[in-house]
């Protein structure tokens, strides 16, 4: 799965225990220029000033190697963790027009990820 649907969001927002969320993204890129789209996402959230409107922040980003346990096809090209101040903020993004129109870059980017909500410090 790739895109998030709106009930996601909705969901997202139900369990919110307050503060800061970091979401773990696992990315799987296309092996046709996947890694070059995902750059052009990247680039279009700080050319546009989503990033910034929505307070993200990158913690850390990391090319996947070889894992050390996990089944066959469990391992990932990319690992990043982003923080946003909340759970609002990152829904707000999620449906904002402006990032609606570059999210295309992603969604072609990818065959398989995971986007998963942390909670800083539990």
């Amino acid at each position: 799965m790739i895109e998030i649907e709106d009930r996601d969001l909705d969901a997202l927002l139900a369990e919110d225990p307050g503060g800061p969320v970091v979401m773990l993204n696992l990315l799987r890129f296309r092996p046709d220029g996947g890694r070059e789209s995902y750059r052009r996402y990247a680039e279009y959230l700080g050319t546009t000033g989503i990033s910034a409107r929505y307070g993200t922040q990158i913690v850390y980003s990391g090319t996947g190697g070889p894992p050390l346990v996990a089944e066959a096809g469990q391992d990932w090209d990319m690992v990043l963790l982003v923080r946003y101040p909340t759970r609002k903020h990152f829904v707000e993004m999620i449906r904002d027009p402006e990032y609606q129109a570059g999210s295309h870059f992603r969604s072609e980017a990818l065959v398989e990820s995971v986007l998963q909500p942390t909670v800083p410090g539990t």
